[in-house]
Parts: C-alpha cells; sequence; structure tokens
C-alpha cells in the first residue's frame, strides 16, 4: 500500500541476492545448519543456474566479510592471474578479446566457493551444491529479466556460428526465443555439480573438467592450458577502509581497483550533504564530480603498491582533489580503461549478501565478465567460461599494458561496513566500472540522507562514462537535469526509471542492539531476500 519493497527483516540469517530462487537456495542452506559460508558457496552456485548469463563457476570474484569467531574483516581473492599462456602480444585493442576461445581467463570461482566453505563453513559440498542441483535437473521457470537477458544475445551468438551450437544446445534446446514462464532445464550442469560435489574443485583444476575444458578451447583456437588451471589458489588478503560518515568501509585491496569507491567516499566526506535537497542538482553535481575525479585517480593508478595507495587516500591528496571538487569547471576525464570507449562495455556480474545468527556477514561480487562470457559453453558439461581476458588492458602505450602471468586489476568492490569494530552492512552491485560508481550513490543516499536500506537502493541513480557523459534514470526531474547540463554534465536520459546499466545492488545491514538483520535486494534486476 505503500508503493514500494517492504522493509523484510529477520534475527536468523538474511541471504539478499539477484534472483529469488538463489536466495532461497541460501536460505535453505541457513535453515539446514549451515552458516553464511557455506550459504554464500550455495547461492553462487545456484545463480550458476538461474542466472547464467552472470555468473558461474567457470566465473571469477571477490569476497569480504565479517569471520564473528576471528572478530575481523577478512577477504578473499578468487581472481587467478592473467595465464602464463595468454599471448599478449597478438592483441592491440580490446575489442579483439570480446569473444571467444582466447579472452577465457582461469576460472577461479569454484575455487573460491570451495575455499570459503572449506575454511570456514561446517557442511558438506554435497548439501552445498544440492540446491543448485535440483534447480539444474527439475529445471525453473525464467522470469521477465532472463526473458530479456536470452533474447537480447541470441543475434550476438549467431554473430560466432562456431559459439553459437553448443551455446543454444544448452539454453534453447527447442531453438525458440525465450519466454516468461519458459522452462529451462541443464542437466549437463547438474552432472557437473554432482561430480564436483564428490571430487571437490580438483574436477575442475586438476582432472576431467579441466581437460574437457582445455580440449574444448584448443579445438577452437584457445590457449588456456592445465598448468595454468592447476594454478589456480584462492588469496586470502588483507581489506583496504577508509571512514564515512562514521562507518568503516572495507573492500579489497588492490589488484582490485574498488579503492575508487574508497577515494570517491574520501572526497565527499570533507562535504556536508545532508543539507543539500536529495537528488538536487547541487547533491548530484557534486557527486558526479567525485566519482569522476576518483575514477581518473584509479585509471592513472590501477594497482597501485600499498606506499602509493596510501598517498592516494593520504589527507593530502583528498584535500587537492577537494579543491578541484568545488571550483565550479567541468571535469572531463575517462571512467573506465586507459584506453577511449569504443562502446559500452558489456558488463554482466551478479553480487550477493548473507548474514547469519551466528553473527557472520559476507558480501561477494562475481562475475562472467561479459553476457555469458567469452559465448563458450563447453559441449557436456553446461559449464559456460568467462572473458575475462577482455578486462585485460592490451593497449599499446597504456601504463596499465597486461602481461602473462601479471594480476588482473578487476573492478569490484565487495564491502562490509563497521561502526566502532561492529559489522553493520554488507554491500555490493554488478555492473562493470560502474560498480565504483554506484555504491558511492547508494551510500550517499543511505548515511547522508538517512533513507531505509531498502529506498537507499531504489533511488535514482545515473552512470558515468568517459569524457563528460552521464546517463540518468528518468525519474530525476527536467530541471534538475537542465542545471546539470548547465554545469557540464552531457547528460543523456535513459527512457525507463529502472535499469540494470546502473547496477543490481545487493545489500544486509545488521542493528547491533537488536541482532536484527535486514534485507535489501534492487528491483532493477530480479533481486530479492530470503530468510532461513
Amino acid at each position: 500500500m505503500l508503493g514500494g519493497r517492504p522493509t523484510t527483516s529477520s534475527r536468523h540469517g538474511m541471504v539478499a541476492a539477484a534472483h529469488p530462487l538463489a536466495a532461497q537456495a541460501g536460505a535453505r542452506i541457513l535453515a539446514n545448519g549451515g552458516n553464511a559460508f557455506d550459504a554464500a558457496a550455495a547461492t553462487a552456485a545456484a545463480l550458476n543456474v538461474v542466472e547464467p548469463f552472470m555468473s558461474g563457476l567457470a566465473g571469477l570474484g571477490l569476497a569480504t566479510m565479517w569471520v564473528a569467531k576471528e572478530a575481523r574483516i577478512r577477504v578473499l581473492d578468487f581472481v587467478p592471474a592473467i595465464p602464463a599462456s595468454f599471448p599478449a602480444e597478438r592483441f592491440k585493442e580490446r575489442a579483439e578479446l570480446e569473444r571467444g576461445a582466447l579472452p577465457v581467463a582461469t576460472p577461479g570461482n569454484l575455487a573460491g566457493w570451495c575455499e570459503l566453505a572449506g575454511t570456514y563453513g561446517r557442511t558438506s559440498l554435497a548439501n552445498i551444491f544440492a540446491p543448485a542441483i535440483a534447480l539444474a535437473q527439475d529445471g525453473f521457470p525464467i522470469a521477465e529479466f532472463g526473458a530479456l537477458e536470452f533474447n537480447e544475445h541470441l543475434p550476438l551468438r549467431t554473430t560466432y556460428p562456431a559459439l553459437h551450437e553448443n551455446w543454444a544446445r544448452n539454453y534453447l534446446p527447442d531453438g525458440a526465443r525465450v519466454e516468461v514462464g519458459s522452462i529451462l532445464r541443464q542437466p549437463d550442469l547438474a552432472r557437473t555439480f554432482q561430480a564436483i560435489a564428490s571430487e571437490g574443485p580438483d574436477h575442475l583444476y586438476r582432472g576431467k573438467l579441466g581437460e574437457q575444458i582445455v580440449a574444448h578451447l584448443a579445438s577452437l583456437g584457445g590457449s588456456l592450458t592445465m598448468a595454468d588451471l592447476a594454478k589456480a589458489a584462492p588469496v586470502w588478503r588483507e581489506p583496504l577502509a577508509v571512514s564515512y560518515r562514521g562507518l568503516k568501509v572495507h573492500v579489497p585491496s588492490p589488484p582490485c581497483e574498488g579503492f575508487q569507491f574508497l577515494l570517491a567516499l574520501r572526497i565527499l566526506d570533507g562535504v556536508d550533504l545532508s543539507g543539500l535537497a536529495r537528488n538536487g542538482a547541487e547533491h548530484l553535481d557534486l557527486l558526479y564530480r567525485a566519482i569522476r575525479l576518483s575514477a581518473g585517480v584509479r585509471i592513472a593508478h590501477n594497482d597501485p603498491a600499498p606506499d602509493l595507495l596510501a598517498e592516494i587516500l593520504s589527507d593530502a591528496r583528498v584535500e587537492a582533489l577537494r579543491t578541484r571538487l568545488h571550483d565550479g569547471q567541468p571535469i572531463t576525464g575517462p571512467t573506465e580503461q586507459w584506453m577511449p570507449r569504443a562502446g559500452e562495455d558489456p558488463g554482466h556480474t551478479t553480487s550477493f549478501s548473507i548474514a547469519d545468527r551466528e553473527g557472520n556477514l559476507i558480501c561477494v561480487t562475481q562475475s562472467l565478465g561479459s553476457p555469458f562470457g567469452s559465448g563458450v559453453v563447453v559441449p557436456g558439461t553446461g559449464v559456460c567460461l568467462n572473458n575475462f581476458l577482455y578486462w585485460a588492458d592490451v593497449q599499446p602505450g597504456s601504463p596499465n599494458r597486461s602481461q602473462p602471468g601479471s594480476a588482473l586489476p578487476i573492478c569490484m568492490a565487495p564491502s562490509i561496513s563497521t561502526r566502532d569494530g561492529v559489522p553493520v552492512l554488507a554491500l555490493g552491485t554488478p555492473g562493470s566500472y560502474g560498480i565504483l560508481q554506484t555504491q558511492v550513490q547508494a551510500m550517499v543516499q543511505y548515511l547522508d540522507f538517512g533513507q531505509p536500506l531498502q529506498q537507499a537502493i531504489e533511488a535514482p541513480r545515473a552512470r558515468l562514462w568517459d569524457g563528460r557523459s552521464v546517463h540518468i534514470e528518468n525519474r530525476i526531474p527536467a530541471a534538475t537535469i537542465d542545471e546539470l547540463r548547465r554545469r557540464g554534465h552531457e547528460i543523456e536520459v535513459f527512457d525507463t526509471g529502472w535499469t540494470m546499466k546502473t547496477g543490481g545492488m545487493q545489500a544486509v545491514s545488521v542493528n547491533p542492539a537488536t541482532g536484527a538483520f535486514t534485507g535489501a535486494a534492487d528491483p532493477r534486476r530480479d533481486g530479492y531476500v530470503a530468510m532461513p
């Protein structure tokens, strides 16, 4: 009756994910005695089934978490290094690596899921993967967002005939367009998860599944090897954190590029946004300027050493950026990579947040890179491979040019925030380089303007592009948009008030006084919350 999603709260756990069935899979694990780390692996696997265009076991990702028994924040990085077999010298521009066998990076997601469950979980892989196996075997009805994604990428697949046959066999068994309510069954994927539940992650990294992947890629001209797969190992890292409005916000440290998100918060922390009109021209102008300034710093130094990173986030450096924030001159600069943007980044990613009754809190962001990743589906496995080497920098002359065996910087920022040393918020989003923009926008709505978590996520958002380009959801008033244009922003208005191009955020907050969890899910995709 209030015209929006209600506040959803629980004292026994919470899962906020990009699809209702995936959120329910995680909640089922919590209800059956698992903890947040078990539930994270189960949710991730279920997303592989119900959201296969966004992520899967052959993708890459990062997790930021509060481990209650250790009373500390930890980060798990499951983004393997660029394969040693990658022929980087063959490429001159990013577009050469959009689809096919060559952009496939070493899969990291499966190793990450199993590391989370093995280190901090307490149930078996058979239990963890049971919901995903059931969904893949039985099938599930496709909802509106899923139908849109499948159908939107039908022409793309026919552009790559060597890839289309296996892709269509796996996802379009009737060979027709997907309709809302169409049942998608993935028996090959179910058998793959059954084998992993029995044999563990070595089924991929040293076993039969890996051999099938490498052989199929070789048949398509790919270069990934079993040696590349064997080197994949998740890395535990210390988080990077800054303070903002009384919270300490933690994200993965480099080579993750999440420091852009923190730098934007540092810039804005010196501005009283709460006294401005929410979603007014002054609020949005300052917000967009801070985002563009922080993006420029990240692009100039996309994998900074610790001493340089400390300097980037220092008071003196931030104060200089604040001076530029307020000087009234338009800011023109890149938001993506060092090279000029050639078309829109086809980034497809997913993020989910989970809390359990023991006090554990985790945020995971994972991806295949682009819609259906590389487009390569390995016959007989149901596995769709990533195209993360498209996100490497192969532009000659770039200071960030990628090399075989080097780290692969990733624009993700799964976050955990604490207040006085106590965890209070898990928040993450997909959205390519927009991740580092939309999380800033939501945090400002939540902390500066006091919006409830669900309303903070639902608030109108924008996606900034190279130059001065800003695309805004159409719920912002025309007069505000006119004023933003007058201030130098090149505004284009989306023809909808809700678009996945501004992310798909999922979050869980914790009330330390009551122990209650509140979940929030983004209506821009199929986001939903579930409780045990």
